[in-house]
Parts: C-alpha cells; sequence; structure tokens
C-alpha cells in the first residue's frame, strides 16, 4: 500500500491542479488497499475498512464501478436514524435490514447513513455521462459488514455501521474526498 503521506499529498495536488482549495477534513479511499484513510489537515485520524465496487473502476454511467477522482462530499442523509435502517431511494423505509426477507437482505442494501458524493473534476468524474452525482454514488453502511475490506458494491464506498456513522457525525461540509486506484 502507498503510505498515508504520499495519499494525502496526491489529494492536495489533485485539489491545487483543480482551483479547489483543500478543506480541513480530507478523505482519501484506496481502492487497491480497500481503505478509507480520514485526515484532518495532515494529522491521519482513522483508517477505515471499506468495500468499492465489485466491477473495475469507472466514472462511466452504467459501469457500476467506483469514479475515480476528486469529489465533495455534498449531501448527508439519515442523520438520526438507527443503525441498519435499510433507505431506497434515499428515503429511510421504517425498518432495519435484519427485518427484511432473507431474499432481499441477499443483495446490497443502503442502509445506515449516506453522504452523497459530487464530482469536481469536468469530463472525468462530472458532467454527462461520468458523472458522479446524477449516478447516486455514496459513502454508506451495508447489510454485509463481514465482507467489507472486499470489492462488493454497484460503485459505491461501504462503511460499518459504527464507522459510517463517526464520520457522518463528524465530517465538516463539503470535505473533499479522493477516490484512487491506488
Amino acid at each position: 500500500m502507498i503510505s498515508p503521506d504520499s495519499l494525502l499529498s496526491g489529494l492536495i495536488e489533485r485539489a491545487s491542479a483543480l482551483g479547489i482549495k483543500p478543506t480541513n477534513d480530507r478523505l482519501v479511499a484506496s481502492i487497491a488497499s480497500q481503505r478509507l484513510l480520514w485526515f484532518s489537515g495532515d494529522r491521519l485520524l482513522r483508517t477505515l475498512v471499506m468495500s468499492t465496487g465489485r466491477n473495475p473502476p469507472s466514472c462511466r454511467e452504467g459501469s457500476e464501478g467506483t469514479p475515480t477522482g476528486l469529489h465533495r462530499a455534498a449531501d448527508r442523509i439519515g442523520r438520526d436514524q438507527p443503525a441498519g435502517m435499510v433507505f431506497t431511494s434515499r428515503l429511510p423505509q421504517g425498518r432495519c435490514w435484519p427485518e427484511f426477507p432473507s431474499k432481499e437482505q441477499a443483495g446490497n442494501l443502503i442502509t445506515t447513513r449516506i453522504i452523497r458524493l459530487r464530482g469536481l473534476e469536468p469530463g472525468h468524474n462530472a458532467g454527462p455521462g461520468v458523472d458522479t452525482y446524477d449516478r447516486y454514488v455514496y459513502i454508506h453502511g451495508t447489510n454485509h459488514p463481514d465482507r467489507l475490506g472486499r470489492p462488493q458494491s454497484a460503485g459505491c464506498l461501504l462503511l460499518g455501521d459504527d464507522d459510517l456513522i463517526e464520520l457522518f457525525d463528524r465530517l465538516e461540509d463539503g470535505a473533499l474526498v479522493w477516490i484512487t486506484p491506488d
């Protein structure tokens, strides 16, 4: 795995190249290591086990690959919902995933909280055919926490409930998120 300092430098360099001032909170999602690094300024706060898309990384609409590049945490959905709450079209369904039939539980459900991502690189992850926001790519919970650390999503970044709730509650509004294949 590339060092956390190198990954943080990559985020800062990318933001600078795009003329974007880095936020204090910075997330770097390493697809290769299936880890989400959470920085406050230059200090690594936490390294979280995550899962990305089971398909190769891709910004293309319909690819179900995790989009790469610089993003912003755009919307936060689900505050005060219980851990495990299932969301459909970003709306809580009033039941947590263990209450769903086993057939529905077999798939990946969107649970607990949603942090919706907005791409910041026109033509790469922003704009027609590649827009992360329009693709509904999120950081969200999973009903399969035992599979974290391996690719399993349809392009989103999946976290365990405790990690997601802490991130959701503490993350600075508009924080930068750099998703890298490294």
